[in-house]
Parts: C-alpha cells; sequence; structure tokens
C-alpha cells in the first residue's frame, strides 16, 4: 500500500476538527466498524522546516499518532498495547509507510505550489484520509481523498478506479495519476487490502472496548422559537456503538413533518450523542409526541414523551433569574 499526498479539509489540527472532516458513514445495513489515518504537512513557502501530523481513528477514536522524535505510531489507547509479536509487523509497516510518506508529501507539496504558482509567503499544506469501512456482514468500502491548503482538492472513486478533481489546478494531477494505472490500483489495494486487514487487526486486539454495548439516555427539551412555534430537542448521549435509530412519533406514528439533527458525533469518552428537532404547534398537547430510541445496547426501544401543553415548556435558567430580579 504506496502512500503518497494527502488531504481531507482543515487548517486547525486540533483533533475536534479533524473529526469534523470525516466522510459520511457508508450506507450499510448494520453496524460497521472504520478506521481513518489523517496525515497533514504544514510548510512555508521557503520549503524550510513544516510540521508533519498522522493521526489514527479506529471506530472515530483517536487510537493513534505518529511521534516526529521516534518516527512511528504511538498507542493512544491501551488494548493496542497487547499486539502480540506475531502481529507487530502489521504495526510497524504501517508506521513505516507513515514515516516514508512525509518525504512524498514534501515533493508533492513543491509541485502543486508550482502548479498553482503560488509564491505568496506564509504555509501551505497537503492532507490526505485514507479510509476503510467493514460491516458486520462482510461489506467493505474506503475513502482515499486529498487537500490542499484547506480545501477538497482530489478523490478515489472506487467505483469506476478513476479520480475526481475538484477544482482547475486537480485535473492535472488526474490526468497524471491516471495515466500510470498502476498509482490508482495501488491505492485502491490499499483501501480493500491493507486497510481492511488493519481495521480487523484491530477489532481482534480491542474487541472489549469496540464491541461492547452501552445503551443511550435520552431527555426531551422544549422552548417557544420564532412564529410562536415550540422546538423540542430529543437529546440522546452515553450510547456505543455508534448506530443508533431517533424517530419522534405523533400519536403512535412516525413524525412525517420537517426534523432536523447534527448527526451522530462523538465524545472525548468514546461514546456517542444526537439529537433530533421538531418544530410544532404551542396549542397541541405533548402527550401526542414520543420520542423513540432504538439501540443495540436497549432490549426494547426507549420512549420519552411529556403530558401537558407545549406552549408551557421549561424556562431557561436565565430567563427564571432575570423573572425573579423583576418580581422582587
Amino acid at each position: 500500500c504506496s502512500i503518497t499526498p494527502p488531504a481531507p479539509v482543515l487548517l486547525d489540527t486540533s483533533l475536534p476538527n479533524l473529526l469534523s472532516h470525516l466522510p459520511p458513514p457508508l450506507l450499510f445495513s448494520g453496524s460497521f466498524h472504520s478506521l481513518h489515518i489523517f496525515y497533514t504537512l504544514f510548510m512555508n513557502s521557503s520549503q524550510d522546516g513544516g510540521q508533519y501530523i498522522v493521526v489514527v481513528y479506529i471506530d472515530n477514536q483517536l487510537a493513534a499518532r505518529f511521534d516526529p522524535t521516534t518516527r512511528r505510531l504511538l498507542p493512544q489507547v491501551a488494548w493496542l498495547l497487547n499486539v502480540t509479536e506475531e502481529d507487530s509487523h502489521i504495526w510497524d509497516e504501517t508506521s513505516q509507510r507513515v514515516d516514508r510518506t512525509e518525504s512524498l508529501f514534501r515533493n508533492e507539496l513543491h509541485i502543486l505550489r508550482i502548479y498553482h504558482n503560488s509564491s505568496r509567503a506564509g504555509f501551505h499544506s497537503w492532507q490526505n484520509v485514507i479510509g476503510c469501512e467493514l460491516s458486520d456482514e462482510g461489506q467493505k468500502q474506503g475513502i482515499y481523498q486529498y487537500g490542499y491548503d484547506g480545501e477538497d482538492f482530489i478523490s478515489l472513486d472506487q467505483k469506476t478506479l478513476s479520480w475526481t478533481a475538484v477544482s482547475v489546478h486537480a485535473q492535472e494531477l488526474k490526468r497524471r495519476w491516471e495515466a500510470e494505472p498502476s498509482i490508482t490500483h495501488s491505492r485502491n489495494y490499499c483501501l480493500e487490502n491493507n486497510c481492511v486487514e488493519l481495521l480487523q487487526k484491530c477489532i481482534m486486539y480491542g474487541k472489549d472496548s469496540l464491541l461492547r454495548k452501552e445503551p443511550p439516555v435520552a431527555e426531551l427539551m422544549c422552548s417557544i422559537q420564532y412564529k410562536s412555534l415550540v422546538s423540542c430537542d430529543c437529546k440522546v448521549y452515553g450510547f456505543y456503538p455508534k448506530e443508533v435509530n431517533v424517530t419522534w412519533r405523533k400519536d403512535g406514528e412516525v413524525w412525517k413533518g420537517n426534523t432536523s439533527s447534527p448527526g451522530v458525533l462523538p465524545n472525548s469518552d468514546g461514546t456517542y450523542h444526537t439529537w433530533l428537532r421538531i418544530e410544532v404547534d404551542p396549542e397541541e398537547k405533548r402527550d401526542h409526541y414520543r420520542c423513540y430510541v432504538e439501540h443495540a445496547g436497549l432490549p426494547e426501544p426507549l420512549i420519552k414523551g411529556r403530558k401537558g401543553y407545549l406552549s408551557k415548556p421549561v424556562l431557561p435558567c436565565w430567563n427564571l433569574i432575570l423573572r425573579g430580579r423583576l418580581s422582587s
């Protein structure tokens, strides 16, 4: 699996921002596990120095980071310390690839600056995310994506084994890579074999953590919004694995109106959280509405509801304090 130049979409290298650039989850019917390796090279216009950052995420949780001193990937989760000597070569080979990639990145970033005719002072970035997802049924799919100066640049289409160029400058790179089929095939082999093999080994060693089931906690919060509508959030948190189904139902029927949600997001403790919002007429009774939560950690759906009218929401803390001051 020869790794070359890199790229999601970030200039801020903090871990939460890295996670925000993960690709959307693949459409598997059941649960799945994922592995993503993020590469980032920052370098100034004179090509001196620079900062090379690599982090590995398993199921959207930080698992390892590249140490520039030892030139190795260092585990950030306890279970990676239990890798046996028999399997240590897989981790060693991954560390070696990550180490070798820095020089490739520097060369590619230099070429990109020439393509862009970029003589401006300051730092430039070249980034890459390599990832794969594996479902419980054995389905697999990957992502091989690059970015330049914080913008999407080029990505591999596994179905057609072609490259999708986002910008005019990326077209030149697309022509170069597609003129040499071995480049595309090597990256696709990396996704379908090396990445999946590493993910399978991680699942095996981290099964106590990665295969655990933590049931969600749910709570409802309603407040009056614009146009006199009432906004109700069903907040669900503390669950693992990531897959969860949250729906609003009115009188037992799935709510057909508009809903909004940020998607499922990771917590720092390895669990996940999400919320689902609806906006309804404040004159309706609350007991018409129920939030249903389905998750592998629950023996049956978790159902949350409230009695009374929607026009009497719980007031925010600051509102209660203000009222207290006005009445005193």
